[in-house]
């Protein structure tokens, strides 16, 4: 995330997703095969699975793409090559960047996210050097302008759920869950018809630098735009606010 209105930032990705959809859906395509993989094409058993299908449908895909993807993977499981990786590393102004890939081609994308790294002027980092500074954590987004519900009625019904935070904004309400309570938590909210704007299990920075100078924040945002571009990147971390 970046910036201090969640909302905003989202806003803009979507935006820009929007422009490339097809892309997206094969990205979260390629989560639900090996999620299907390694846990089985049955939702309600395979947390996994679930967590890939809730991002899905914050992103719009259509359920019976899903439905298509999921039958397709499970009777495809023993195809599938792909592989999480993720990598870690600096960019400009201080700023800590976690990038998660699902890749074919260890090389191919290891070579692809470190020169995504140098060309913006930041560098890659050994395992653990970054992540220390993120929490993992399940993130909902609800946009105020499409929720009927006042904000202590839907934090009411969060906290119940099992959220473990409830933060207002301008724009916008975020519900902070644990990964276990994810799932839980966005089920009640989509039972009781509340409109998600994003809804995963996320990393959120346990604080966040300001990138202030105009040619760091210039390179960082070349970083990111490379590693939006990259197929294999399935999610990019970082804790600048530009």
């Amino acid at each position: 995330m970046s910036g201090h209105s969640k909302f905003a930032n989202i806003k803009h990705k979507k935006e820009k997703n929007d422009a490339a959809k097809g892309k997206v859906f094969t990205i979260i395509g390629r989560e639900i095969a090996v999620a299907v993989k390694e846990g089985g094409p049955d939702v309600n058993n395979n947390f996994k699975l679930a967590q890939v299908v809730a991002k899905a449908k914050a992103a719009n895909m259509p359920n019976d793409t899903i439905e298509r993807g999921i039958k397709k993977a499970a009777g495809d499981s023993d195809n599938v090559n792909y592989e999480y990786c993720t990598y870690e590393g600096y960019g400009p102004g201080g700023s800590a960047i976690i990038v998660q890939t699902l890749t074919d081609n260890r090389n191919r994308t290891a070579a692809n996210v470190r020169a995504a790294f140098t060309k913006g002027g930041g560098n890659l980092g050994t395992q653990g050097s970054v992540s220390f500074m993120f929490d993992e954590k399940g993130q909902i987004i609800v946009d105020k302008e499409e929720c009927e519900l006042s904000a202590d009625d839907l934090m009411m019904m969060a906290l119940d759920a099992g959220a473990d935070d409830f933060n207002e904004e301008d724009d916008s309400y975020e519900i902070i869950t644990s990964p276990d309570a994810f799932e839980e938590v966005r089920k009640a909210l989509e039972e009781a018809k509340v409109e998600m704007v994003s809804a995963e299990v996320t990393k959120l920075p346990q604080n966040y630098v300001d990138v202030n100078d105009e040619e760091a924040a210039t390179k960082l945002q070349r970083i990111l735009d490379l590693l939006d571009d990259d197929d294999d990147v399935q999610a990019v971390y970082h804790n600048a606010n530009l």
